[in-house]
């Protein structure tokens, strides 16, 4: 009897193992492997070769090799992104335009979170669906789409000048106001689903509880339905700016060469300059920046469970 009760606690500690070996294999294999090669290459010097940078590590000449290999490496391209105006001005750009993005995409997603929530039961899965309905369509060709609707001839300005608002057209595309509807209109889902998920638990007694008490309608949104969606708030505020700081497609698309962000010279460095050394180390500080608020946005997802428990 104790032999298959120890078989049987040797098994579930196997699958307890396995359990927890998945997750860090994956993060292993997608994330940290890919991340010491891009950190590897942001410390070397850029080459007229294939791979575009030196040294590389030749694996035939044993330990010697290996120190030869690390003592060529230095930090001059970290240094070279200090003295050159036009990175710190791309990470501050990114942070400014992903700020205000997500600012606005919270002032339009809450509202539309709070009307599902407060919505009949049965029509808050067809509400959920219209709200998911954009991602069956292809990310790029519905921010080619805004080319359409924002240029000088696009949808929107004949619309307007067909009302006689406008007597000439609006200059839009080009401009950071279009990749800011850019953002916002893609991302905006990712801000209305954690606020949905949180509001359309909230009893609805609470609010006829602060109205009794002589609350306004405003004051009781103020004290009871804010604090009680804040989770989800901060939720999708992280889920909207953490892609929007390294974001590429849409400032290309819709800002044109006046909008700098990151993304954008990432893919000059990479693609046009072959710098792949100063290119990693732009992505290495990117990342750097970024792992605070995934930091940041896990602590509140388990503050979240406990609260739950």
């Amino acid at each position: 009897m104790s032999d298959m009760t120890e078989d049987t606690d040797r098994l579930g500690a196997l699958r307890r193992w396995a359990l927890i070996l998945v997750p860090y294999l994956w993060l292993l294999g997608l994330f940290l492997v890919p991340f010491i090669i891009v950190l590897k290459i942001s410390v070397s010097d850029i080459a007229l070769a294939i791979p575009p940078y030196a040294p590389t590590l030749d694996l035939s000449q044993g330990w010697q090799g290996l120190r030869d290999f690390l003592g060529k490496l230095d930090f001059e391209n970290y240094i070279f992104l200090t003295q050159d105006d036009l990175y710190w001005k791309a990470y501050l750009s990114s942070l400014r335009i992903a700020v205000v993005a997500t600012v606005l995409t919270l002032l339009v997603g809450f509202p539309v979170a709070h009307a599902m929530a407060r919505a009949p039961e049965e029509w808050r899965p067809t509400l959920m669906m219209l709200v998911i309905l954009p991602f069956w369509t292809s990310f790029l060709i519905r921010v080619y789409a805004w080319i359409g609707i924002l240029s000088g001839e696009g949808y929107l300005n004949q619309f307007l000048m067909a009302l006689g608002v406008i007597d000439s057209p609006l200059t839009i595309l080009n401009t950071p106001v279009a990749v800011y509807i850019g953002i916002v209109y893609t991302y905006l889902p990712f801000m209305i689903l954690p606020i949905y998920a949180t509001l359309e638990k909230m009893d609805d007694s609470l609010i006829e509880a602060a109205e009794d008490l002589g609350c306004t309608r405003l004051q009781s949104f103020w004290l009871v339905t804010l604090p009680l969606a804040r989770p989800g708030i901060i939720a999708g505020c992280f889920l909207v700016f953490i892609p929007t700081l390294g974001e590429f497609v849409i400032p290309s698309l819709l800002g044109g060469s006046n909008t700098l962000m990151v993304g954008k010279v990432l893919w000059d460095e990479f693609f046009q300059n072959r710098d792949w050394p100063v290119a990693s180390a732009v992505a290495v500080i990117l990342l750097l920046l970024i792992i605070l608020p995934v930091v940041l946005f896990q602590r509140n997802q388990e503050r979240q469970g406990e609260a739950g428990k």
